[in-house]
């Protein structure tokens, strides 16, 4: 129930909060409130069963927006903090939460839509789906896109983790003249991993979600043996994990657990291409509910110009 007044240039608001937890409301030291203020030239308060907010016209009217949501959050009694109320304000007056084609990500405060309709395709997959298997060239999001639906389901406590790995296959180097220990050895395979977490998320939580293993960025190799629950996993560039890798990561699945497996069969680099567990799984799975799989063309390439240019210039050498 709303109830509003006048007063000159100045307009208030009362929003009721009847059922609502009110600890949870305000935030830590009042602290969801505050970003609300911070958000729009307003001031809110808490009064009864009542938030009262006061500013010009169209300010509370924006701030309501945003208000009404915080509230249904707090009767809910779901965990809500300012993160939350920033990522109301960017979402607008609908909720996104499954709502394909948009990921608000308020801790780095972006939005990440898909710019073309494949990408949108893929965003919808992996909503739909328990394991989602992206296919395509250089340039078409398939990475970008699956770590940042990672992030958004850590930030929505979706899931509890997320795991990222890779291959660490030799694309014409060999890893032993490579300086130091194993992990700097492997480290520029996984350096694409942390490019986009450091774009998606604010470098100290990165570093944060790093130290205390919220986030793991491991060569494929490591994840033998182990069970992974509450998580999103990716497996990136899974052109280059062989028959065995894949079935061996396929199977780590535990509860509560999604996958995102991306790659690009024109970069095949195993000794032998018939080995490549990429090329299995697109044979073996096909027609699995819950595996979806989706086909990145050209036309969906996002970088340069000439990145798109480059990638048709090669497929037609290919079919020559």
């Amino acid at each position: 129930m709303t109830d509003g007044t006048v007063t000159g240039d100045t307009t208030t608001v009362k929003l009721s909060t009847e059922g609502a937890d009110l600890l949870s409301l305000a935030g830590a030291g009042d602290a969801n409130l505050a970003e609300l203020q911070k958000l729009f030239p307003v001031r809110v308060t808490l009064r009864g069963e009542a938030m009262v907010i006061t500013g010009t016209a169209e300010a509370v009217e924006k701030a309501g927006v945003v208000a009404t949501r915080m509230i249904d959050q707090a009767k809910q009694r779901l965990p809500l903090d300012p993160d939350d109320v920033l990522r109301f304000s960017m979402e607008g007056p609908a909720r996104d939460n499954g709502t394909p084609g948009r990921i608000v990500l308020p801790g780095a405060r972006k939005i990440i839509q898909p710019k073309t309709q494949g990408q949108g395709e893929y965003m919808q997959l992996m909503l739909d789906n328990e394991i989602v298997i992206g296919i395509g060239p250089a340039g078409t999001g398939k990475t970008y896109l699956a770590v940042a639906a990672a992030v958004d389901a850590l930030a929505r406590k979706k899931v509890r983790k997320i795991v990222l790995a890779r291959p660490a296959v030799e694309a014409g180097e060999s890893l032993g003249f490579l300086p130091g220990d194993m992990q700097a050895k492997v480290d520029p395979y996984l350096r694409p991993l942390y490019d986009a977490l450091d774009d998606l998320m604010p470098p100290e939580r990165v570093a944060r979600a790093l130290e205390t293993r919220v986030i793991e960025i491991a060569p494929l190799a490591y994840m033998r043996g182990r069970t992974l629950a509450d998580a999103f996993v990716i497996l990136d560039e899974a052109q280059n994990a062989t028959t065995s890798q894949m079935k061996m990561f396929l199977t780590r699945l535990g509860l509560n657990s999604r996958a995102v497996i991306t790659g690009d069969k024109t970069q095949i680099d195993l000794p032998k291409r018939e080995e490549s567990g990429l090329l299995q799984v697109e044979r073996i799975l096909v027609g699995i509910e819950g595996i979806g799989f989706h086909y990145f063309t050209d036309v969906d390439v996002v970088r340069h110009r000439l990145v798109r240019d480059i990638v048709k210039a090669y497929a037609q050498d290919a079919g020559a």
